[in-house]
Parts: structure tokens; sequence; C-alpha cells
């Protein structure tokens, strides 16, 4: 069951919080194409998996 909820599509405004950082740093992020984020747009909408995103913390890059 934890699989399917880190496999689960969350919008900008709820990535954003579970980085523990304000939307418009991610949107920051997103603009300049920091290294490896891990963000799909989806239509209009910018979307995240929780599971990219534990991946993307590890290994270090969300730190650069």
């Amino acid at each position: 069951m934890e699989e399917i909820m880190n496999d689960k599509w969350i919008s900008i405004d709820e990535a954003a919080e579970y980085l523990g950082i304000k939307t418009v740093t991610l949107r920051s992020w997103i603009r300049n194409g920091k290294e490896g984020l891990p963000a799909q747009k989806i239509g209009k909408q910018w979307k995240f998996k929780i599971s990219e995103l534990d991946e993307w913390v590890k290994s270090g890059k969300s730190a650069d």
C-alpha cells in the first residue's frame, strides 16, 4: 500500500510541502532547471511522484 502512495502524482503545492519549502522556491527550481528535479508537466500543471522526490533528495542533487 505504501508503494502505491509513493507512486501517486502530487501537485506542486503538495510537493513543496513534502520537501519543506515554499511553492515559489519549487517553481523557481523548475524554471531554472535545477539538476535532476523530477518534475513532469501534465497539461498545464507540474506534477511529482513522492518516490522520485525521495530518490532525488537521497542523491544529494537537491542540495546543489
